[in-house]
Order: C-alpha cells, then sequence, then structure tokens
C-alpha cells in the first residue's frame, strides 16, 4: 500500500465501497483491485470480496491483497451461495455511503465508476445504473441467443416494477446506503439480478438514471449463467408477486413435487402394461421410489441450490429425503383417508387436505434434516 493511501486510509472512513460477488474468480481478483485502485485515486473507497467459498482460492488471492491494502476486505461465506445474497451482505458490512455492485469477472467497465459517483451526488440521485441498453451502451460479443434471453428477462422486470429503466437486470449500479437499509427486510435475496430486487422492494419510486456502458469480454473462469439461474429468476419474480407469505423455496418445493406426479405415472403404466396388473404392489413401489429419486435431484440443483450436496453429502442426503417423504406419503394418505371416512368433506377435498399436509411435512423436514446449512468454521 503506498503512503498516499495509507493517509487517506487513517484519515478518511470510505465515501464509495464496491461490492464484488465472486465465486471462481481467482484469474480477476488482483487486476480488479489493480484497475479500481487506479480509476478512484482520490476517492475514499474500500473494495469488498463476498465470496461464496470458491474451490479455486479466490478468498485466498482476495484476503492476500487485503493484507497489501487494508482497503481490500474478503467476506468469505460457507454453506450458502446467490449472487443477489451476497451483494445484501457486502452492502450491509460497509460504513459507506454509496454503494456499486460489480461482476468480479472484469466485464463491467470500473473507469465508469468516478462518473456514477459524481452524478448520484451532483443530482440527488439514489441509484445510477451502468446501461447496455440506452445509447452508447452494448453488450459486446454476446450470442444471439443469450441477446435474446436478456431482451426478453429485462422486459418481464420492466412489468415487475413498472419503472422506465432500460436495463433492469444490470449487474453494475451504483446506489445510496440509505436505500439498501430502508428496504432491506423486502429483499427477496433470490436469483442473481439485485438491482431488479431493489427497484421493486423499494416503498416509492427511485430517483435513477442509466449511463452507458459496453459489456466487455470475460478475463478468466467461466460464465455462471445456466438454466437454474434463469430458473432463480423466475423464483424472485414469483415471491415478488405473491410476497413473503410463502416462503419462495416452498413453491419451487411444491413444483417439483406436481412434476414428480408425472414421473410416477410415466414409470408406473408401462411396468404395469409389462408385468401385469397382478404385480401393482411392486410396479407402485418402484415409481414411487424413482419419482422421489427425481424430486431429489431436481429439488437439490434447483430449491436448494445455494446449499446443492456433493459427493458422500449426496447419498445421505438422498436416504434422509425419502425416508422423509415416506412418512409424508403416510400422512398424505391418513390424513385424506380419516377427512373422507369420517365424513368431513369429499374424496377432491380430503385428497387435496392429505397432499398439503404432506408438502408441508416434507418440506419442513427435508430443510432441517436433508439440506441443513453447515456450521461456519
Amino acid at each position: 500500500m503506498t503512503e498516499a493511501a495509507a493517509h487517506s486510509l487513517n484519515c478518511h472512513p470510505p465515501e464509495l465501497a464496491i461490492i464484488v460477488p465472486t465465486y471462481n474468480e481467482a484469474g480477476s481478483v488482483e487486476e480488479l483491485a489493480r484497475l479500481v485502485a487506479t480509476t478512484l485515486e482520490g476517492v475514499a473507497w474500500e473494495l469488498i470480496f463476498v465470496d461464496d467459498d470458491s474451490p479455486d482460492g479466490t478468498a485466498e488471492r482476495a484476503r492476500a491483497l487485503s493484507r497489501q491494502d487494508p482497503r481490500i476486505r474478503v467476506i468469505r461465506r460457507v454453506g450458502r451461495r446467490g449472487l443477489s445474497s451476497a451483494c445484501i451482505e457486502g452492502m450491509l458490512a460497509t460504513s459507506a455511503p454509496y454503494l456499486a455492485v460489480m461482476d468480479g469477472d472484469l466485464q463491467h467497465d470500473e473507469t465508469l465508476l468516478p462518473q456514477m459517483l459524481r452524478v448520484i451526488k451532483e443530482d440527488d440521485l439514489e441509484v445510477v445504473v451502468g446501461s447496455r441498453y440506452v445509447a452508447g451502451g452494448g453488450v459486446g460479443d454476446w450470442s444471439a441467443r443469450r441477446q435474446s434471453m436478456s431482451r426478453l428477462a429485462t422486459r418481464i422486470g420492466q412489468r415487475l416494477i413498472r419503472v422506465e429503466l432500460q436495463d433492469p437486470m444490470s449487474g453494475f449500479f451504483m446506489v445510496r446506503a440509505s436505500v439498501i437499509h430502508a428496504c432491506v427486510h423486502q429483499l427477496t435475496g433470490v436469483g442473481f439480478k439485485i438491482l431488479l430486487d431493489i427497484f421493486s422492494a423499494a416503498e416509492r419510486p427511485l430517483r435513477f438514471r442509466e449511463l452507458p456502458f459496453t459489456f466487455r469480454q470475460r478475463h478468466a473462469g467461466s460464465s455462471k449463467l445456466d438454466n437454474a439461474v434463469l430458473w432463480e429468476y423466475l423464483l424472485m419474480l414469483t415471491q415478488k408477486t405473491i410476497g413473503p407469505l410463502i416462503p419462495v423455496r416452498f413453491i419451487a418445493f411444491s413444483i417439483i413435487g406436481g412434476l414428480g406426479v408425472f414421473v410416477h405415472l410415466a414409470v408406473l403404466w408401462p411396468m404395469l402394461q409389462w408385468l401385469g396388473s397382478g404385480a401393482f404392489l411392486l410396479s407402485q413401489s418402484a415409481a414411487t421410489l424413482v419419482a422421489m429419486t427425481s424430486n431429489f435431484f431436481l429439488n437439490n440443483t434447483l430449491t436448494y441450490r445455494d446449499m446443492r450436496l456433493r459427493g458422500v453429502q449426496l447419498l445421505w442426503g438422498w436416504l434422509s429425503f425419502v425416508a422423509t417423504c415416506s412418512v409424508g406419503a403416510l400422512a398424505n394418505v391418513g390424513i385424506a383417508n380419516y377427512l373422507f371416512q369420517e365424513g368431513h368433506s369429499g374424496w377432491l377435498l380430503s385428497a387435496l387436505a392429505g397432499i398439503l399436509v404432506g408438502a408441508v411435512w416434507n418440506y419442513a423436514v427435508t430443510a432441517v434434516y436433508t439440506w441443513r446449512r453447515p456450521q461456519a468454521a
């Protein structure tokens, strides 16, 4: 750390905190820190890497940088993952009045940060967005498929927040800390689009401006965009639509449970055709096990993406899931049969009541015993 940097650190609290969520970005953190330091010369800043326990040693690389320059900080999260929740944790870990969010892969233009800071202060704005979809901005070398997906997600996001924001999906923006502290309890923390979450959580329309930038090519690592990320985006939109009363994980768990019915029938019918109706018990048992297994792997990939089980944990997780859902199936049948036999409701309501009890049981117990969070070291 230079003498000037040390003097700035000792005399001035940070005016601007740059929050960088990372996962497997070890090849980029040093260059990003260097670029930020060069770009923000004369500004009291701090750079906060929020790393989701990257196996490539991203947190260790960033921690080595912090030993050279205390303006660089590291938050290592163990047992949880997700870009939005990482951003929220980083935002709440600083005293800076202005917060910037950018990716750790060097695809965002750090030279825009001084202009963002100047504009948000001079124009009394609450949010300044680095936008790919205003005049002068661009998406770089994106494929046609990725551009189409981004445009579709953007249109959906615009309808949700009902604000004339051209790039609500941007991951590069600056916001006043007061805005975050005012709406933090309404943020879902789900998915990868924290800006959309902020705009939809705000109690009133936010004062904002968009500044153009062009998406760069990735410096190192690989893109995190996949179908599961799009699933998380849909879950976040669902949570914003229905409110916090029903947990978004329960919604995802229930949807996958519904898909399990089709898996069950897809196994049961051909087995009965092949073995005959005399083998119904065997066929039903096999179909049930296959459906439970399908549900387990889908939930592990989608519902509990941030706590995904791997290796030996995957086997034990599957065993606990099957055991729990077996009890849930008994509860389902028992409740439905009791309500129907006692005349409390017709067959349809009795069946729905049984399904609801079984679903709640399965969700609650597997959340505790199958996908329980590990204790942080």
